[in-house]
């Protein structure tokens, strides 16, 4: 895994500016710390560092063709790499290392944008064509790799990884978008393609752009699409075409020069990409999780178990999850402000792997692809029982009854009736984000102050599911969630919170279950091989019986969350209460301070549970305090 930066110059004669292109290079150092490479002609400079996996000797860049008109910087890894390369052989290429990174570069010289139709990986690229005067950025299909890029000051394109590169390059206005930070509050994080800055954006998921460096024009092309087509084969015969298409997915997955490991949580994903895993190599496989001292979060006699099943390697270390410095390490590794608070036991999970392995494979994506989310059957019951009510009877009704009924946020979910009557008075989509927004419409409202909440009169963060829930064309209302999240919360959240937290301590991660061929096969199954009879991931469930122990398969799901409503009460409370005078959130001059003291006050004193909204808030302060005001007094 590495990380790529460049600048693409309009201006001519160009002033070629090496030293900065450096300076981006450098800031993400982690991402690379076995190589760094500078290539440079009269309009471009793109910048790369090496996390050496594949033929660690060769495989430097960034790559120039053999004919000098492309140039290749490349961060990724495409697992089918040895075939294509064979391909190409026959077409009359030749080649000198035995790394993908070269064939990624002989792949576009004989195919062009139709060579990415082939590509069967995780990766985020820029191609300079020299003979176009194009520079091309490429991002995979489901986001597992970052890419952004901004036009600069004079016209030229920017590129990084990383926002820090960036940052390290200057922005040509450091301007923060009003309407970023709404989907921040919204969401808890900042979705693709927008950035937390105002003029910088984040390639989407199966996009690429084209920048043409004499006409300045930047086009941006969708080079893959999910469709949804209806599945004809049934129950025991589907188990089996899934693990066989699961298995071959982590069998691409296992090439590598460096030592491969696992991630084992004790949860059905990662237990499954474990335990075939163990089956596809002769030698016991590295599997590594983290212990928490609170018995609620702690999965890791789940993950001894399913180790000891398949006689892994397993370290397991109990962990304090919280230390004086870890906040601001984490504002720093993502950039962005990012609210997920498993970010905390990812991070730790990460550094504890590196101590073993350099790449582990995950199970992320299968709650996405196989319907496993909690939300996802509480959406259901919903969305049928919205279906026998007209909605002229229907909206107004439980409307009033949402506000009528009373707020009781530290009571069981079927006790917290507010929110199931207000998702009744909406439709589908607005219900949806409704219930999985961190802080609600009106919530959130409330903690702006006049001109932010003007500035934002015409603006809902709503409609970009709703743009999706279009996109998906489907009439399934399981499908239809499913396939926001995999747009949104899969590459903005889930896969960003892995990326950064990996390459911060040089760790490749590899995603198995979101291998485009299986995600494209998983967008063919049925509802109820998704959920049946209230379990969600039927389908991973039934086709992993007897090899994953039914105690693992069949338990409640926990999750990878952390305890932040007591730690507010507790460890973090000083650190909370003082967000009431923030003097970095007051120099913004978009939030009622007021409302935020009594957001903390009322959870302090035990009147209601905020915390999700109070740890959106305290990540956001780290990343004004850490990244934004870096260097200045508050």
């Amino acid at each position: 895994m590495c990380g790529i930066a460049g600048v693409v110059e309009v201006v001519v004669p160009a002033i070629i500016d090496i030293e900065r292109v450096t300076r981006m290079t450098n800031s993400m150092q982690h991402r690379g710390p076995d190589g760094a490479g500078i290539f440079h002609n009269d309009r471009v400079v793109f910048g790369h560092r090496r996390l050496s996996i594949l033929d660690l000797d060769n495989g430097a860049q960034p790559l120039v063709s053999e004919d000098d008109n492309f140039v290749l910087t490349y961060n990724g890894e495409l697992y089918n790499y040895r075939e294509l390369r064979e391909e190409l052989r026959l077409c009359g290429h030749s080649f000198h290392t035995d790394c993908d990174t070269e064939v990624l570069l002989h792949a576009w010289q004989q195919w062009g944008e139709g060579a990415v139709d082939r590509f069967r990986g995780m990766f985020a690229f820029a191609i300079w064509d020299r003979q176009k005067r194009s520079c091309f950025l490429v991002r995979d299909r489901l986001g597992i790799k970052p890419l952004y890029y901004t036009i600069g000051e004079a016209g030229e394109l920017i590129f990084g990884s990383e926002l820090k590169a960036l940052l390290s390059y200057g922005l040509p206005e450091k301007k923060l978008d009003p309407t970023a930070i709404d989907d921040y509050f919204a969401l808890g994080y900042v979705p693709d393609p927008k950035c937390i800055y105002k003029g910088v954006y984040k390639l989407k998921a199966g996009h690429l752009i084209e920048f043409n460096a004499d006409t300045r024009s930047l086009e941006e092309r969708h080079y893959w699409k999910l469709r949804r087509q209806a599945l004809t084969s049934k129950g025991d015969s589907t188990g089996e075409v899934l693990k066989a298409r699961l298995k071959e997915a982590v069998e691409l997955r296992l090439v590598s020069d460096v030592p491969v490991g696992a991630f084992l949580s004790g949860g059905v994903d990662s237990s499954s990409v474990a335990t075939l895993m163990s089956q596809l190599n002769e030698d016991p496989i590295n599997t590594c999780s983290i212990g928490f001292t609170e018995a609620d979060f702690d999965e890791s006699e789940y993950a001894r178990s399913v180790a000891d099943k398949i006689g892994s390697n397993h370290i397991t270390r109990q962990v304090t999850l919280l230390d004086a410095d870890l906040i601001d390490q984490l504002a720093r590794a993502y950039d962005e402000p990012f609210a997920d608070s498993s970010a905390l036991p990812t991070y730790r999970l990460c550094a504890l792997a590196r101590e073993k392995v350099t790449v582990a494979l995950s199970g992320d994506g299968g709650d996405e692809l196989f319907g496993g989310y909690t939300r996802y059957r509480w959406h259901l019951n919903e969305e049928r029982f919205r279906r026998l009510i007209p909605d002229a009877i229907r909206c107004p009704l439980f409307t009033l009854a949402a506000k009528l009924y009373p707020r009781i946020s530290f009571a069981p979910r079927w006790l917290r009736l507010k929110s199931t009557l207000s998702a009744l008075g909406q439709d589908s989509i607005g219900a949806y984000f409704n219930n999985i927004a961190v802080i609600p419409d009106t919530q959130r409202r409330a903690l702006y102050n006049t001109p932010m909440c003007d500035a934002l009169a015409a603006y809902k963060p709503s409609d970009l599911f709703r743009h999706y829930a279009k996109e998906a064309d489907s009439s399934d209302p399981l499908w239809t969630i499913q396939y926001i999240d995999i747009k949104t919360y899969l590459p903005g959240d889930i896969l960003t919170k892995v990326d950064r937290a990996s390459m911060a301590h040089a760790l490749e991660v590899r995603v198995p279950i979101l291998d485009h061929h299986l995600v494209e096969w998983g967008a063919t199954l049925p509802q109820d091989q998704r959920i049946r009879e209230g379990e969600g991931k039927w389908i991973l469930k039934h086709a992993m019986q007897g090899e994953v122990d039914d105690e693992v398969l069949y338990r409640k799901k926990m999750g990878f969350g952390v305890p932040v409503s007591q730690w507010f009460t507790d460890e973090l409370r000083p650190q909370v209460e003082a967000l009431g005078n923030s003097p970095y959130l007051s120099r913004l001059e978009l939030f009622d301070m007021k409302q935020i003291a009594d957001l903390v006050s009322y959870h302090v004193r035990g009147l209601q549970d905020n915390g999700a909204a109070l740890w959106t808030l305290l990540m956001f302060e780290a990343f004004l305090r850490v990244v934004h005001f870096a260097g200045e007094d508050a």
